[in-house]
């Protein structure tokens, strides 16, 4: 005998059996996710406008008011370095043979102003609107109208290896540890962030460092793209100049001295 449930009686009206709808569900896990969305970005903007509040402030603003924070703090590490040799030079019971030796190790080292007769060179951007000036050549991708880190690292190889016995890389001195690095279309330099044109100045003799720059591959390969997509470069005598010492911390962090 069968159940009621499961078929119609006499006399009866039949039991209907509901249905299961996925799209109910669906629609409950929607709403579910909205108010759940909801609540975070009030938790976030903790009743702020998150599209205009100016204490939000952009990654570009925030690297550039720390790149400002460092270079005073560089300033500022320069003059007290200053006055403590200073102090340490009044009795510091070294002989005329070891003061000679260390003062040589610190032109080696770059910490000490160096003067003599100089070169820079600049690099810039070609403008946005470049198009192929030689037959034979596509049009520019935007990659092509960059400075990249390849090519400040070329000139500054280039300069070392024509007998520069300093550089300054805009207004900051390298020495060993120091980093030519690039993110995007600016140049980050030991906490410093520079937008182009770059200048590189090197003291030596100026005909060896015109020669290196003109003998190295990687720069010929990028004169290619002055002549042409238009990228900025110059060379320039500046005659007798100045570079200042490096300011900065030197500590190794990775390498370890040899004994």
């Amino acid at each position: 005998m069968s159940n009621s449930a499961d078929s119609p009686g006499t006399g009866s009206s039949p039991v209907r059996r509901r249905r299961f709808r996925p799209v109910r569900v669906l629609t409950a896990a929607v709403f579910a996710l909205a108010g759940l969305i909801f609540f975070t970005s009030f938790n976030t903007a903790k009743g702020t406008n998150i599209r205009t509040d100016a204490s939000l402030l952009k990654l570009s603003d925030l690297i550039h008011e720390r790149s400002r924070e460092n270079g005073d703090l560089e300033e500022s590490n320069g003059a007290l370095r200053e006055d403590v040799e200073s102090l340490a030079e009044r009795d510091d019971g070294r002989t005329k043979s070891e003061d000679d030796k260390l003062a040589a190790l610190e032109e080696k080292a770059g910490t000490q102003k160096l003067t003599g007769e100089a070169i820079t060179v600049t690099l810039d951007d070609a403008p946005p609107d470049a198009t192929a000036k030689l037959p034979g050549y596509p049009e520019p991708q935007p990659d092509y109208l960059v400075i990249h880190q390849q090519d400040l690292q070329a000139v500054v190889n280039a300069l070392w290896q024509g007998g520069a016995k300093g550089i300054k890389v805009m207004d900051q001195r390298l020495i060993s540890t120091s980093a030519v690095r690039c993110v995007g279309n600016t140049l980050i330099l030991q906490g410093r962030v520079y937008s182009p044109p770059y200048k590189i100045q090197a003291v030596g003799d100026p005909e060896d460092l015109k020669n290196a720059l003109a003998k190295s591959p990687a720069i010929q390969n990028y004169m290619v793209y002055v002549n042409v997509y238009g990228l900025g470069w110059k060379v320039e005598e500046d005659g007798r100049v100045t570079l200042p010492g490096y300011s900065g911390a030197a500590d190794l962090h990775y390498a370890q001295p040899v004994d």
